[in-house]
């Protein structure tokens, strides 16, 4: 299948979330949130409390589409990690599987050296979570096993609803 919708199951969300915590531990981050490019937050560990997380991940959405399109100016296919850097707190971004967002929100306690070191096994170990699950919405998809619980619903049926 060209691109089957995603499924988020209860192990791949734990394996997930056991992940970007050692990820906080091994590189003494503050906050890290995973979001799908679409701007959804798909978890967070850390000091979430502070921050409004449905804006985080809908702005560092848009960041990631912001610079992909300079990317393509400049004749490259995206920029894989952005890095920004404020007085107290720095953000590491990345891209994962193509798919999701890694977002690393880091202090003087750490170094940037030290959250890419940690951010790139950890992207593989996500890469590999997030194969496993396209792997198996492909498999649903083709065995005509759907777990959408609105898939029988048609835009007909929703014009009716609000007509």
């Amino acid at each position: 299948m060209a691109n089957p919708q995603l499924i988020m199951y209860d192990e791949e969300f734990k394996q997930i979330n056991a992940v970007i915590e050692k990820l906080l531990r091994e590189a003494n981050a503050k906050v890290i949130f995973l979001v799908d490019k679409n701007g959804q937050l798909i978890t967070g560990c850390g000091e979430t409390e502070r921050f409004d997380t449905t804006s985080l991940a809908s702005l560092t959405a848009g960041n990631i589409a912001a610079t992909g399109g300079l990317a393509k100016l400049i004749g490259e296919k995206e920029f894989s990690i952005l890095f920004h850097e404020g007085e107290k707190d720095n953000l590491h971004i990345s891209i994962v599987a193509g798919r999701v967002i890694l977002v690393v929100l880091f202090d003087a306690r750490s170094s940037l050296g030290l959250v890419r070191l940690r951010v790139k096994k950890s992207s593989e170990e996500l890469s590999a979570i997030f194969g496993r699950l396209m792997q198996k919405s492909e498999e649903k998809e083709k065995s005509g096993d759907s777990e959408f619980p609105f898939a029988e619903i048609t835009d007909d049926d929703i014009d009716n609803l609000f007509s």
